[in-house]
C-alpha cells in the first residue's frame, strides 16, 4: 500500500458570534469519497478569527463553552486591535488563538477515532456572518485492488 495524500475543504456559512457548528459528518462524509482506510486527517482554518476543536455537541456543554470563551476573552474589553482596523474583533482574534486554528484525527478502518460523545466543531468568534472554509488534509493508505 502507497502513501495517498489529498487535500479538499468544506465551505459554509456562519452567523459569527462564536457560532459552534459540528462538522463530524461532514468531515466523515469526505474520508469516504477518498477512500482512506488507515492514516489521518488534518483539518486547517485560514483565517484568524475561528478556531476549531473536539467537543461533545450537546446544548448545555455548547452553552457552557460560550460562557467560558465568553469570560477569558470578554467582547467588551478594550483590544489595541480595534484600534489599529477599527472592525470591533479584538475578541474574536484573542478567542481563535486560545482553541487554535487545526486539529488533526487518526482515521482506522475508514473511520474518524473519536470518542463516543465527542465531535468536531468549528468555532467562529468574528463579529459578523461569514463564508468561511476549513481546509481538510487526509494522509494515509487505500486498499490495494486485486
Amino acid at each position: 500500500m502507497a502513501i495517498e495524500i489529498t487535500t479538499t475543504h468544506l465551505s459554509f456559512s456562519t452567523t459569527g458570534d462564536t457560532d459552534i457548528i459540528d462538522i463530524t459528518r461532514q468531515v466523515s462524509d469526505r474520508i469516504t469519497e477518498t477512500g482512506i482506510e488507515e492514516g489521518q486527517v488534518l483539518l486547517f482554518i485560514p483565517g484568524s478569527t475561528a478556531a476549531i476543536t473536539t467537543i461533545e455537541y450537546e446544548r448545555g456543554v455548547i452553552n457552557d463553552l460560550k460562557e467560558t470563551i465568553a469570560q477569558l476573552a470578554p467582547e467588551g474589553k478594550y483590544y489595541r486591535h480595534n484600534e489599529r482596523w477599527g472592525d470591533g474583533n479584538g475578541h474574536a482574534h484573542v478567542r481563535a488563538a486560545l482553541l487554535g486554528p487545526s486539529l488533526s484525527v487518526p482515521v482506522i478502518h475508514k473511520r474518524l477515532a473519536l470518542g463516543t460523545w465527542q465531535q468536531i466543531v468549528f468555532i467562529d468568534f468574528d463579529n459578523r456572518p461569514r463564508e468561511r472554509r476549513i481546509l481538510m488534509q487526509l494522509t494515509g493508505k487505500k486498499k490495494q485492488a486485486g
